[in-house]
């Protein structure tokens, strides 16, 4: 199973800013190993999250995005103790889903 993310949710106002750190490689296929053969292509494809179950954010990435990504967004509405929950698939079909609790 994937490395679990780190999820921070703070709330002002009624806005809460979500920083999420993933931990994946993120290979875009391009690379060349030792022996030159091909890196296959390993990354992300679909992001997506949720405030106390519902869809606030869904992203479609490539290849092009770093390694162990970082994500930064606002929910509107969000109170202290509210559950955000970040999923994402790769292209291998290995997910993963993590929740935090708005502070």
């Amino acid at each position: 199973m994937p490395d679990p993310m780190r999820i921070r949710a703070q709330v002002a106002g009624d806005k809460a800013t979500v920083r999420v750190l993933m931990a994946h490689e993120m290979e875009t296929g391009q690379r060349k190993d030792a022996a030159g053969k091909p890196i296959p292509a390993w990354f992300i494809q679909e992001v997506s999250a949720t405030h106390n179950g519902k869809p606030v954010l869904n992203a479609q990435w490539g290849p092009s995005v770093s390694k162990n990504p970082f994500l930064q967004f606002v929910v509107k509405g969000a109170k202290a103790g509210d559950k955000i929950a970040i999923s994402w698939k790769d292209n291998r079909g290995e997910t993963r889903t993590d929740e935090a609790v708005v502070s």
